[in-house]
């Protein structure tokens, strides 16, 4: 029988999720300090002992609370069928792990039938965990955080991108120039560095088009609970498949998707 996501149930899920991101924390901690040997992949990527013992040490705390749910994970893949999916990366940002500086972070995320419900973002190494569950608001470090008020491209507004190879070879790529010129600070942060930033009001946009949903699924719940927009690019509901991102205060997200609209030719929604 499938448990509907109440606030009761999720809170739970929340707590065993921190739990997890605890367990590989240990994982990755030994490892970031003892040395490791990388293999490639085949899709050319590094990958270490660490990633797949943090996600088999990730999986040991969930299967015992959720014996039920299925699992997918950045490196054994899908496992089970079920209501509920835990979407897994155990080292997102394996290449700064590699090279020993500390902007990778364990993503845990919980989807109900297709909608992200809770996730946490643990970067363990850096020194921040954040977290939320849907309708229970936005931490990190233990403290509700709450995006910025930006509603437009000024002096004031801070962009800040990750992969972005894909859109530097679409036709919205001069409409993100745009943005940049009109824009007082622009940055690359990356990975869970900019989400986080975005989260508690630091910078006030996000683009991406080159990720996958391991990489972002537990921050598209905590930045909906910091009050922002997370979308892909064409302003849709991020899903399995989504391989771009749009993350910002409403006023300004709105603003940059009309502009991406309005560069591929369309009429905005």
């Amino acid at each position: 029988m499938t448990i509907a996501p109440d606030d009761a149930f999720l809170d739970h899920a929340l707590d065993v999720a921190r739990q997890a991101a605890a367990a590989a924390a240990e994982v990755i901690r030994h490892y970031y300090r003892a040395g490791f040997d990388v293999e490639i992949k085949a899709d050319e990527t590094p990958v270490t002992v660490a990633d797949r013992e943090a996600e088999a040490a990730i999986k040991r705390v969930l299967r015992a609370a959720f014996p039920d749910h299925a699992y997918y994970g950045e490196e054994e893949g899908r496992e089970g069928d079920s209501d509920w999916l835990w979407l897994i990366d155990p080292i997102d940002g394996t290449k700064s792990f590699v090279r020993r500086y500390p902007f990778f972070s364990t993503q845990i995320a919980l989807m109900y039938r297709g909608e992200l419900v809770a996730g946490v973002s643990s970067a363990s190494e850096y020194g921040e965990l954040a977290w939320a569950r849907r309708g229970g608001g936005a931490y990190l470090n233990g403290e509700r955080v709450q995006v910025s008020a930006a509603t437009d491209f000024t002096a004031q507004t801070a962009i800040s991108f990750g992969n972005i190879k894909t859109l530097s070879r679409d036709p919205r790529w001069q409409a993100f120039a745009s943005m940049i010129q009109r824009s007082g600070r622009t940055r690359g942060y990356g990975d869970f560095v900019h989400y986080h930033l975005l989260a508690r009001g630091c910078i006030d946009l996000v683009v991406e088009s080159d990720v996958n949903i391991l990489d972002f699924a537990p921050l598209v719940v905590i930045l909906r609970e910091a009050g922002a927009v997370f979308t892909d690019l064409e302003g849709g509901e991020p899903s399995l498949a989504t391989t771009g991102i749009l993350a910002g205060p409403p006023g300004l997200h709105a603003r940059a998707l009309a502009e991406f609209t309005a560069a591929l030719g369309k009429s905005p929604a």
